[in-house]
């Protein structure tokens, strides 16, 4: 997925209200960005870090700015950027279907997002107009790093996402293939598993999942640069799966 308009850099002053970031640019302005992340932002949420902002000139627009990603130190010294929007996990998965770069999800010709499943929505149906085979997806993003070095999802409470797990365990019931996609949005998290010390209910439900079919499969994301900034996000590789 390409960032259409250039990036610009400031440090995260603080998060507030849940959507609204305020940013010291490096040009020495402090602005208020829309912050795209409804969730707790657990880890991600780090005042006096590095992050990059996408303008906007819609000026229906009550922020000019939304926060894009977040530049977090790790014990090596090296740095870890993170992608705190959630409207982008979708995109970068379709990307990757769109380009071949998933091979546990090869072989379909067509896709279809949001579709419709029982009193539920899944991100994407997967087609093969050939063979007749389909795989149901649903995506989420993880970008909860704790302290043990390992990943987990959700980062709090997620009764959306339980239900989400249950149509899935519902399809897979019924022998379609169910799968559930975890986009790792942080480029410090190799692994990632339920986070049962938040949400054991969703933990029993992965499990419950799991056990009737559903597939889990995880992906981490690499960060394009050009110029010094960064230009485009994109699955870069298949993580392990905790379960």
């Amino acid at each position: 997925m390409i960032y259409h308009d250039a990036l610009v850099p400031g440090i995260l002053l603080r998060r507030y209200k849940r959507f609204f970031a305020d940013v010291r640019l490096d040009d020495g302005r402090e602005v208020t960005a829309h912050c795209p992340n409804t969730g707790s932002m657990k880890s991600v949420n780090v005042p006096g870090c590095r992050v990059w902002l996408s303008p906007s000139d819609n000026p229906k627009r009550k922020l000019a700015w939304t926060w894009e990603l977040i530049e977090l130190p790790e014990a090596s010294g090296q740095v870890a950027l993170a992608s705190i929007h959630t409207g982008r996990a979708n995109r970068i998965v379709e990307t990757a279907l769109e380009d071949g770069k998933l091979d546990a999800l090869a072989g379909f010709d067509t896709r279809r997002r949001e579709v419709t499943v029982d009193d539920s929505r899944l991100d994407f149906l997967l087609e093969d107009s050939r063979s007749g085979r389909r795989a149901y997806l649903e995506v989420k993003q993880v970008t909860l790093l704790e302290d043990d070095g390992h990943g987990y999802f959700p980062a709090s409470v997620s009764t959306r996402g339980l239900k989400h797990l249950q149509s899935l365990e519902a399809l897979a019931r019924r022998g379609e293939r169910a799968v559930l996609v975890f986009c790792v949005a942080h480029q410090g998290i190799d692994d990632v598993g339920p986070a049962t010390h938040i949400d054991p209910a969703y933990a029993a439900g992965l499990h419950a999942a799991v056990a009737q079919g559903v597939e889990v499969l995880a992906y981490g994301i690499g960060i394009g640069w050009e110029a010094g900034a960064p230009t485009s996000i994109f699955i870069e590789r298949a993580l392990d799966v905790r379960l």
